[in-house]
């Protein structure tokens, strides 16, 4: 494995994350093939098994940047579909992406997203996803709750976005979904299960929430 040069203005956090992104393949593979980051990979193996994109889709990216989904799912969807990412974050712009600079959490988000979805009488996207993170305390059950209430707050809006058949899938962590959001995409949905893909380390608490066949039931 690759090791840097101890640096004593590092902290021991810093260089272990650093020699884990040396020595990762999936961030070897990314730099060769142009992608945005690994990430990108966790979302193709996630399509490539549960087959969440079709050409013409319309696919709604939350918490997008640096914009490794985004560019996965345009690739997916094709000339014929849509991509349209949200991010709190700057991100460059991806082929065939249409780019918020907003905060999900702005009351402000939703409304602009649906406006740029189009006609407000009928359900006009396919997918939502979500690799929406909070920044971590530490404190392992704060960090839970936070990831949570992102998890909940992009399953609101998915049921208010999706036609009947769309997909929704957002990050959370190990540990266990909250009782409630389960519930609530049980009923909205005809599959829920939770998914790690071989690009998501085996070391990391994250984990994703994967919801197909929309059911038509819309927000409250």
């Amino acid at each position: 494995m690759a090791r840097l040069k101890r640096d004593k203005r590092r902290t021991l956090s810093s260089r272990t994350w650093l020699e884990r992104q040396i020595s990762d393949p999936y961030v070897a593979r990314a730099k060769r093939e142009g992608l945005r980051s690994r990430a990108a990979y966790k979302l193709a193996e996630i399509d490539d098994k549960y087959h969440l994109f079709k050409p013409g889709m319309n696919v709604v990216d939350l918490g997008a940047a640096p914009g490794g989904w985004s560019e996965i799912a345009a690739k997916r969807v094709g000339q014929t579909g849509r991509v349209i990412a949200l991010d709190i974050l700057e991100m460059k712009p991806v082929a065939g992406v249409e780019f918020v600079l907003l905060d999900f959490l702005d009351e402000a988000a939703p409304e602009r997203l649906k406006a740029l979805l189009g006609d407000r009488s009928r359900a006009t996207a396919d997918v939502v996803l979500s690799d929406m993170a909070a920044n971590t305390t530490g404190h392992r059950q704060t960090d839970h709750l936070r990831i949570v209430a992102l998890a909940e707050a992009a399953a609101a809006f998915a049921r208010d976005v999706l036609g009947p058949g769309g997909s929704f899938l957002c990050k959370v962590l190990q540990g266990g979904t909250e009782g409630a959001l389960l519930s609530a995409l049980k009923r909205d949905f005809a599959s829920v299960k939770h998914v790690k893909p071989p690009a998501s380390r085996s070391d990391s608490a994250e984990l994703y929430l994967l919801a197909r066949g929309f059911r038509g039931v819309k927000a409250t």
